[in-house]
């Protein structure tokens, strides 16, 4: 009786599992859904990653908010993680200019509120469904000095690049002082060891200028305009 007990009690268990993963798959589609729906008409974009950290007074954060004033002035639209710091200050420059602000922001324990600079946000669940939207709708990745939520985007990118499984596009790293001692152990380890090939590292560009950058995505943009006309 008691085996039987503990029989339907454990079968009970494998069930609410069970329909506990096909409620899961249901809330995933309803998040790539909701957010093909709000970005399908936010233009052409680049997205913009940084450390959450980053302090307004920062040098970092005013040359953020420089390019995403430059970017909207270009009529290109602004997307970030939605959260402070860089992501702010990208946001906060693309909207005091009057142009298209998107914050995708991420449901977090410890709750990352949506800086006040944006103009349309679309909030998720699930970190893998947010990065396929900041891939799917930005023509370049602009990385700000950051810790491993940045690099981690950066990195995801650039491998989807490297396998073939995206379009390449600019991946624009802002500030060789903070940047240059990772590309030179990217080269000294990696590319030495024959994990990596010369074309590899050329997916990446360092950068110290902003309107150099916004160059850098309007020529890139112009290209692939040129190419699908």
């Amino acid at each position: 009786m008691s085996e039987n007990k503990s029989y339907n009690h454990d079968q009970y268990l494998i069930d609410d599992f069970k329909l506990e993963e096909s409620w899961r798959i249901f809330k995933i589609i309803s998040e790539f859904v909701e957010g093909f729906e709000k970005l399908s008409d936010c233009g052409p974009a680049i997205t913009v990653f940084g450390s959450a950290r980053t302090r307004e007074e920062h040098e970092d954060y005013q040359q953020a908010l420089a390019l995403g004033n430059v970017m909207a002035k270009s009529g290109i639209t602004v997307i970030t993680g939605g959260g402070p710091g860089i992501m702010a200050a990208a946001n906060r420059g693309a909207m005091e200019a009057g142009g298209k602000s998107v914050g995708l922001n991420i449901t977090l324990p410890m709750e990352q509120k949506p800086n006040p600079y944006i103009t349309k946000l679309v909030s998720f669940k699930y970190f893998f469904v947010r990065k396929v939207m900041l891939v799917k709708y930005s023509m370049a990745f602009v990385v700000f000095p950051g810790g491993f939520g940045t690099l981690d985007e950066m990195f995801e990118a650039l491998t989807l690049i490297q396998t073939d499984k995206i379009r390449p596009f600019p991946i624009i790293l802002y500030g060789s002082h903070y940047w240059q001692g990772l590309f030179a152990w990217l080269r000294k380890e990696l590319k030495v060891s024959g994990y990596i090939g010369e074309d590899d590292l050329s997916l990446l560009q360092i950068c110290d200028d902003v309107n150099e950058i916004a160059s850098i995505v309007k020529d890139f943009m112009q290209s692939f305009r040129g190419e699908n006309s």
